[in-house]
């Protein structure tokens, strides 16, 4: 009987032994038809979700690109505070769904790396000695997610830093920052004070920014329903080395 921690690994292995050759054929013909198809939405979400990251920046360059020239061609003076204020405000916005976007693609990608490696764990039962031949974790829970993503070398808080979702995040926090600061120093006149405040609202809105993105990877754990589990210690004993 299956414990709390999910269920019994005997009953996955022995189901596929119960199969006929024909059974056995057709199951790895659709497991393949199902790993495509998550390869294909994998890719599609990325070329996707890069594509807004390049318009998002793109807008960005040109934005502060014309307050520039508009600056110089005001001298900074009259109606300039608040087309920069306009355009500041049509940039954080537009950095609002682009950030949204790209942090649901994260827990996405964590998804389609769970269904890949649960497809793995399939091929494992079907031929359990196909195992040491995969790179990859054949294991659908959080030891299995990490191996998949760096394979070689544990590199969490890199993977995390080094994103594309870190990249939007400063950005936005960025802009965020600056029309807020400019808000108060056209309202108030205090450089020190505007400044200031800009800066805080920037700090505030990226920590609450990464414990969404936190709160998001724990989410989907959570909801998943873990098949196999990762072996420890890995590799598996019966690897044996080149030449071997």
């Amino acid at each position: 009987m299956a414990d709390a921690s999910g269920p019994d690994p005997s009953a996955a292995v022995s189901e596929p032994e119960r199969l006929t050759d024909a059974q056995r054929s057709l199951r790895a013909q659709m497991l393949a038809t199902e790993h495509w198809s998550l390869l294909a939405s994998r890719s599609t979400t990325q070329s996707e979700v890069l594509t807004r990251i390049a318009i998002f920046l793109t807008l960005v360059s040109a934005g502060l690109l014309s307050l520039g020239l508009l600056g110089n061609a005001t001298q900074f003076r009259g109606w300039f505070g608040v087309a920069a204020l306009g355009v500041l405000f049509v940039l954080v916005l537009i950095g609002l769904v682009t950030a949204m976007r790209v942090f649901n693609t994260a827990t996405e990608d964590m998804a389609y790396v769970l269904a890949m490696n649960r497809l793995r764990g399939a091929y494992v039962d079907l031929d359990p000695g196909i195992e040491r031949y995969f790179l990859m974790s054949a294991a659908d829970d959080q030891a299995g997610l990490e191996r998949t993503y760096f394979p070689f070398a544990t590199r969490r808080g890199t993977q995390v830093i080094a994103s594309s979702m870190m990249v939007i995040l400063v950005v936005e926090t960025a802009l965020i920052g600056l029309f807020v600061g400019s808000s108060a120093y056209a309202i108030t006149g205090a450089v020190g004070w505007s400044v200031g405040i800009g800066a805080v609202v920037a700090v505030a809105t990226a920590l609450l920014w990464l414990r969404r993105g936190y709160l998001g990877y724990r989410s989907v754990l959570r909801s998943h329903h873990v098949l196999r589990r990762t072996r420890t210690p890995w590799p598996p004993d019966e690897v044996q080395e080149p030449g071997g």
